[in-house]
């Protein structure tokens, strides 16, 4: 990788981006790439001219047609994947196995099988395998985390997040269609189930209840997680209606809520357990906030390390297990699972 210097005057490694895929996130992951000075090097699609047009409006260098010149491509060093759900897993391998480090959207994998192979077969390329749950390096999340490891808020008690929208009904869009890994749960409950993970750990036990569209998919799943010392989350989400989108973390010593949109960049009011305000958190983010991820890539990579403490590969492959253990109680199958 080519060097630069850092604010320090010191050599650091210009990790140099390959985009997978041309979608609409994509797009907004792109425009925070380059609104915030990261390398965008070559974008690669299916369509030739899909990637002529993506690099072209974000002015990127090379435009590949197919994933495999993209991964190819020796001035790409990581790649980020917003294919379809369905895709991920083989798209993580195609670029683990050219050696790229790889940022794949959420859902990061169908299932936890196939985000174990993705995990495994980093590890051993000594790899980046990061998920790309933007929420967990957003700057109200962090503070979150500082004031939930802290204390601040005594015995942390339960979690509440719901991740409600009124989507596209039609039943041959993606997010209705079985093929393409439709359903409430995977697009927008691994939200809710993460930011649980994120403050509670991984639950020891899940309930789960759904109702289904037409087309067999969850249009929306309601979740309870216990824990070992009986804490709780309760989680919602929804595809065909839209809700308040806000969370709260609730403990013994206070509590924290988070306004709407409680997963983007937004501000959180503390209380104190007498219910009076004691902290009032608002930080400015530029753009949709999506830098936050790709910069914690660059970081690892720098630093020589595969793995962070904020939402490490093995954490995202629990969390897939967790996703699995719904989809059974909810009778929610994929292709992938019977492959």
């Amino acid at each position: 990788m080519p060097q630069t210097t850092n604010d320090s005057g010191e050599n650091a490694q210009t990790v140099r981006w390959g985009i997978l895929g041309t979608g609409f996130i994509a797009g907004l992951q792109t425009s925070d790439l380059v609104a915030n000075g990261c390398s965008v090097q070559a974008v690669g699609s299916r369509s030739a001219e899909a990637a002529a047009r993506f690099a072209a409006e974000f002015g990127i260098d090379s435009a590949h047609g197919s994933y495999e010149d993209l991964v190819g491509d020796p001035e790409v060093d990581a790649v980020y994947i917003s294919t379809p759900h369905p895709f991920h897993y083989e798209n993580a391998l195609l670029a683990l196995n050219a050696g790229k480090h790889v940022l794949v959207e959420k859902p990061f994998a169908m299932n936890a099988r196939q985000a174990r192979e993705i995990v495994d077969l980093a590890e051993s390329k000594g790899l980046v395998a990061l998920e790309a749950m933007w929420t967990r390096y957003l700057p109200h999340m962090v503070r979150i985390r500082e004031l939930v490891r802290s204390g601040a808020l005594g015995d942390v008690r339960t979690v509440i997040a719901d991740h409600n929208q009124n989507l596209p009904k039609d039943p041959l869009h993606r997010l209705n269609n079985p093929e393409l890994g439709g359903g409430a749960l995977l697009d927008l409950g691994i939200y809710p189930v993460s930011f649980a993970f994120d403050v509670l750990g991984a639950p020891v036990d899940v309930r789960a209840l759904a109702s289904t569209t037409s087309t067999g998919v969850d249009r929306q799943t309601a979740m309870i997680f216990g824990y070992g010392d009986g804490q709780q989350a309760l989680l919602h989400c929804a595809l065909d209606t839209a809700g308040p989108n806000r969370a709260a973390v609730i403990g013994t010593e206070g509590s924290i809520e988070i306004d709407s949109v409680w997963y983007s960049p937004t501000p959180f009011t503390r209380y104190d357990a007498n219910g009076t305000v004691v902290e009032r958190f608002e930080e400015p983010v530029t753009g949709r906030g999506m830098q936050y991820q790709a910069w914690e890539l660059e970081r690892l990579v720098r630093a020589g390390a595969t793995a962070n403490d904020i939402l490490s590969a093995r954490e995202t492959v629990q969390v897939m297990e967790t996703m699995d253990e719904v989809r059974r109680q909810i009778g929610l199958s994929y292709a992938a699972d019977r492959t």
